[in-house]
């Protein structure tokens, strides 16, 4: 009986230290632990491009812009001469037109001619005064044959004559062609210039932070505002007191009337200009047409000195003339002046002046 009784309790004793060890931490049956979580790495902070790198960022877009602006008065050199060329061609063409209707005309003249003269016979005029029977009928028709004869000359004159003009027309023509597929290719040329400036100008810029693209546009600012300073340091504007002509003034009033507005190369408005574009249309509002390019202005517009300058005027910049702006007095132009900016005032000594020139001199 006792045995019996310990062997229950054995038993009993057994169970529940099985039951100790599986419940207990650690053992293989166990609910399983959460896994420790790892904390997330922070990103780097971006290192912010130093004041003096910055610096040199606006040098290389300083030239970069200045050399797509070059392309762009190369690009609308070509385009104007391209219209002028076209339109030239127009004007051969309908030359030559008219010159083969003439031709025409003038052969019929001949055919008729050379038939009157079938019907007579083609005798001499001794012979047939010979033969006439009323010799003085004779002579009033000899009178007329004369007249005929010189007649037919004056046509066969007339014909050679035009005859050489058309083909002078033909190769005025055929030269307009050759210099139209030039400046097609010109054009196409700058054109490639003028993108990849600007590609290589915004690829620069799309590298920089915000924070870095608001200092960048402090530091041109900046580089402005110390150039112009140092322009009136020079006492330039101290003589300067012209009054804006009739023209001036309409033509300051309309660049006034661009402020805002975009600057996209190539362009002369209404809704985008490039630097030139904005100045040759103001003048062209104001009655006075002017060069289409900021080169052309400065080589064929009359030079005056700063200090006779007056509203209206045109501020030429940098050595090859390669960009313009509007005076409007006070020291100060409107112009257009780069990509991604738009018209807007400025001082105008805040570039490398070049000269200034006078639409309506």
């Amino acid at each position: 009986m006792r045995s019996g009784k310990r062997g229950l309790l054995t038993a009993a004793l057994t169970v529940l230290c099985a039951v100790t060890v599986l419940s207990a931490p650690g053992t293989a049956f166990a609910s399983a632990a959460p896994a420790p979580t790892r904390k997330a790495t922070p990103a780097p902070t971006p290192t912010p491009v130093p004041d003096r790198d910055l610096e040199q960022v606006r040098k290389k877009l300083d030239r970069l812009y200045h050399d797509a602006a070059v392309a762009t008065d190369a690009y609308n050199a070509a385009e104007e001469k391209t219209k002028k060329q076209s339109a030239e061609i127009v004007a051969l063409a309908k030359k030559i037109v008219e010159g083969r209707q003439k031709l025409e005309k003038l052969k019929d003249q001949a055919g008729a001619a050379a038939r009157d003269q079938y019907r007579t016979g083609g005798l001499s005029s001794s012979a047939q005064f010979l033969l006439s029977d009323d010799p003085g009928q004779f002579l009033d028709g000899a009178g007329r044959v004369l007249q005929g004869q010189h007649a037919a000359k004056t046509l066969m004159d007339e014909k050679t004559r035009i005859q050489r003009d058309l083909q002078r027309y033909a190769d005025d023509a055929a030269d307009r062609w050759q210099q139209l597929e030039a400046n097609r290719k010109a054009k196409a040329a700058a054109k490639k210039k003028i993108e990849k400036q600007i590609d290589a100008a915004e690829e620069l810029q799309s590298r920089l932070e915000k924070k870095e693209k608001e200092r960048l546009a402090r530091l041109e600012q900046e580089a402005a505002d110390k150039a112009q300073t140092a322009w009136l340091d020079t006492g330039a504007l101290k003589d300067v007191h012209g009054k804006a002509s009739e023209q001036g003034e309409k033509a300051v009033r309309y660049a006034t009337l661009q402020l805002g507005k975009p600057y996209v190369w190539g362009a002369e408005g209404p809704d985008s200009f490039d630097c030139s574009g904005l100045t040759s249309q103001a003048w062209a509002a104001a009655g006075h047409p002017v060069p289409r390019t900021s080169q052309e202005q400065w080589k064929q517009l009359r030079h005056v000195d700063v200090k006779d300058m007056r509203p209206g005027d045109l501020v030429i910049y940098f050595s090859d003339a390669s960009h313009v702006g509007m005076y409007i007095g006070d020291g100060a132009i409107i112009h257009a002046p780069r990509p991604g900016r738009t018209v807007t005032i400025a001082g105008a000594g805040s570039m490398p002046i070049l000269g200034v020139v006078r639409p309506d001199a």
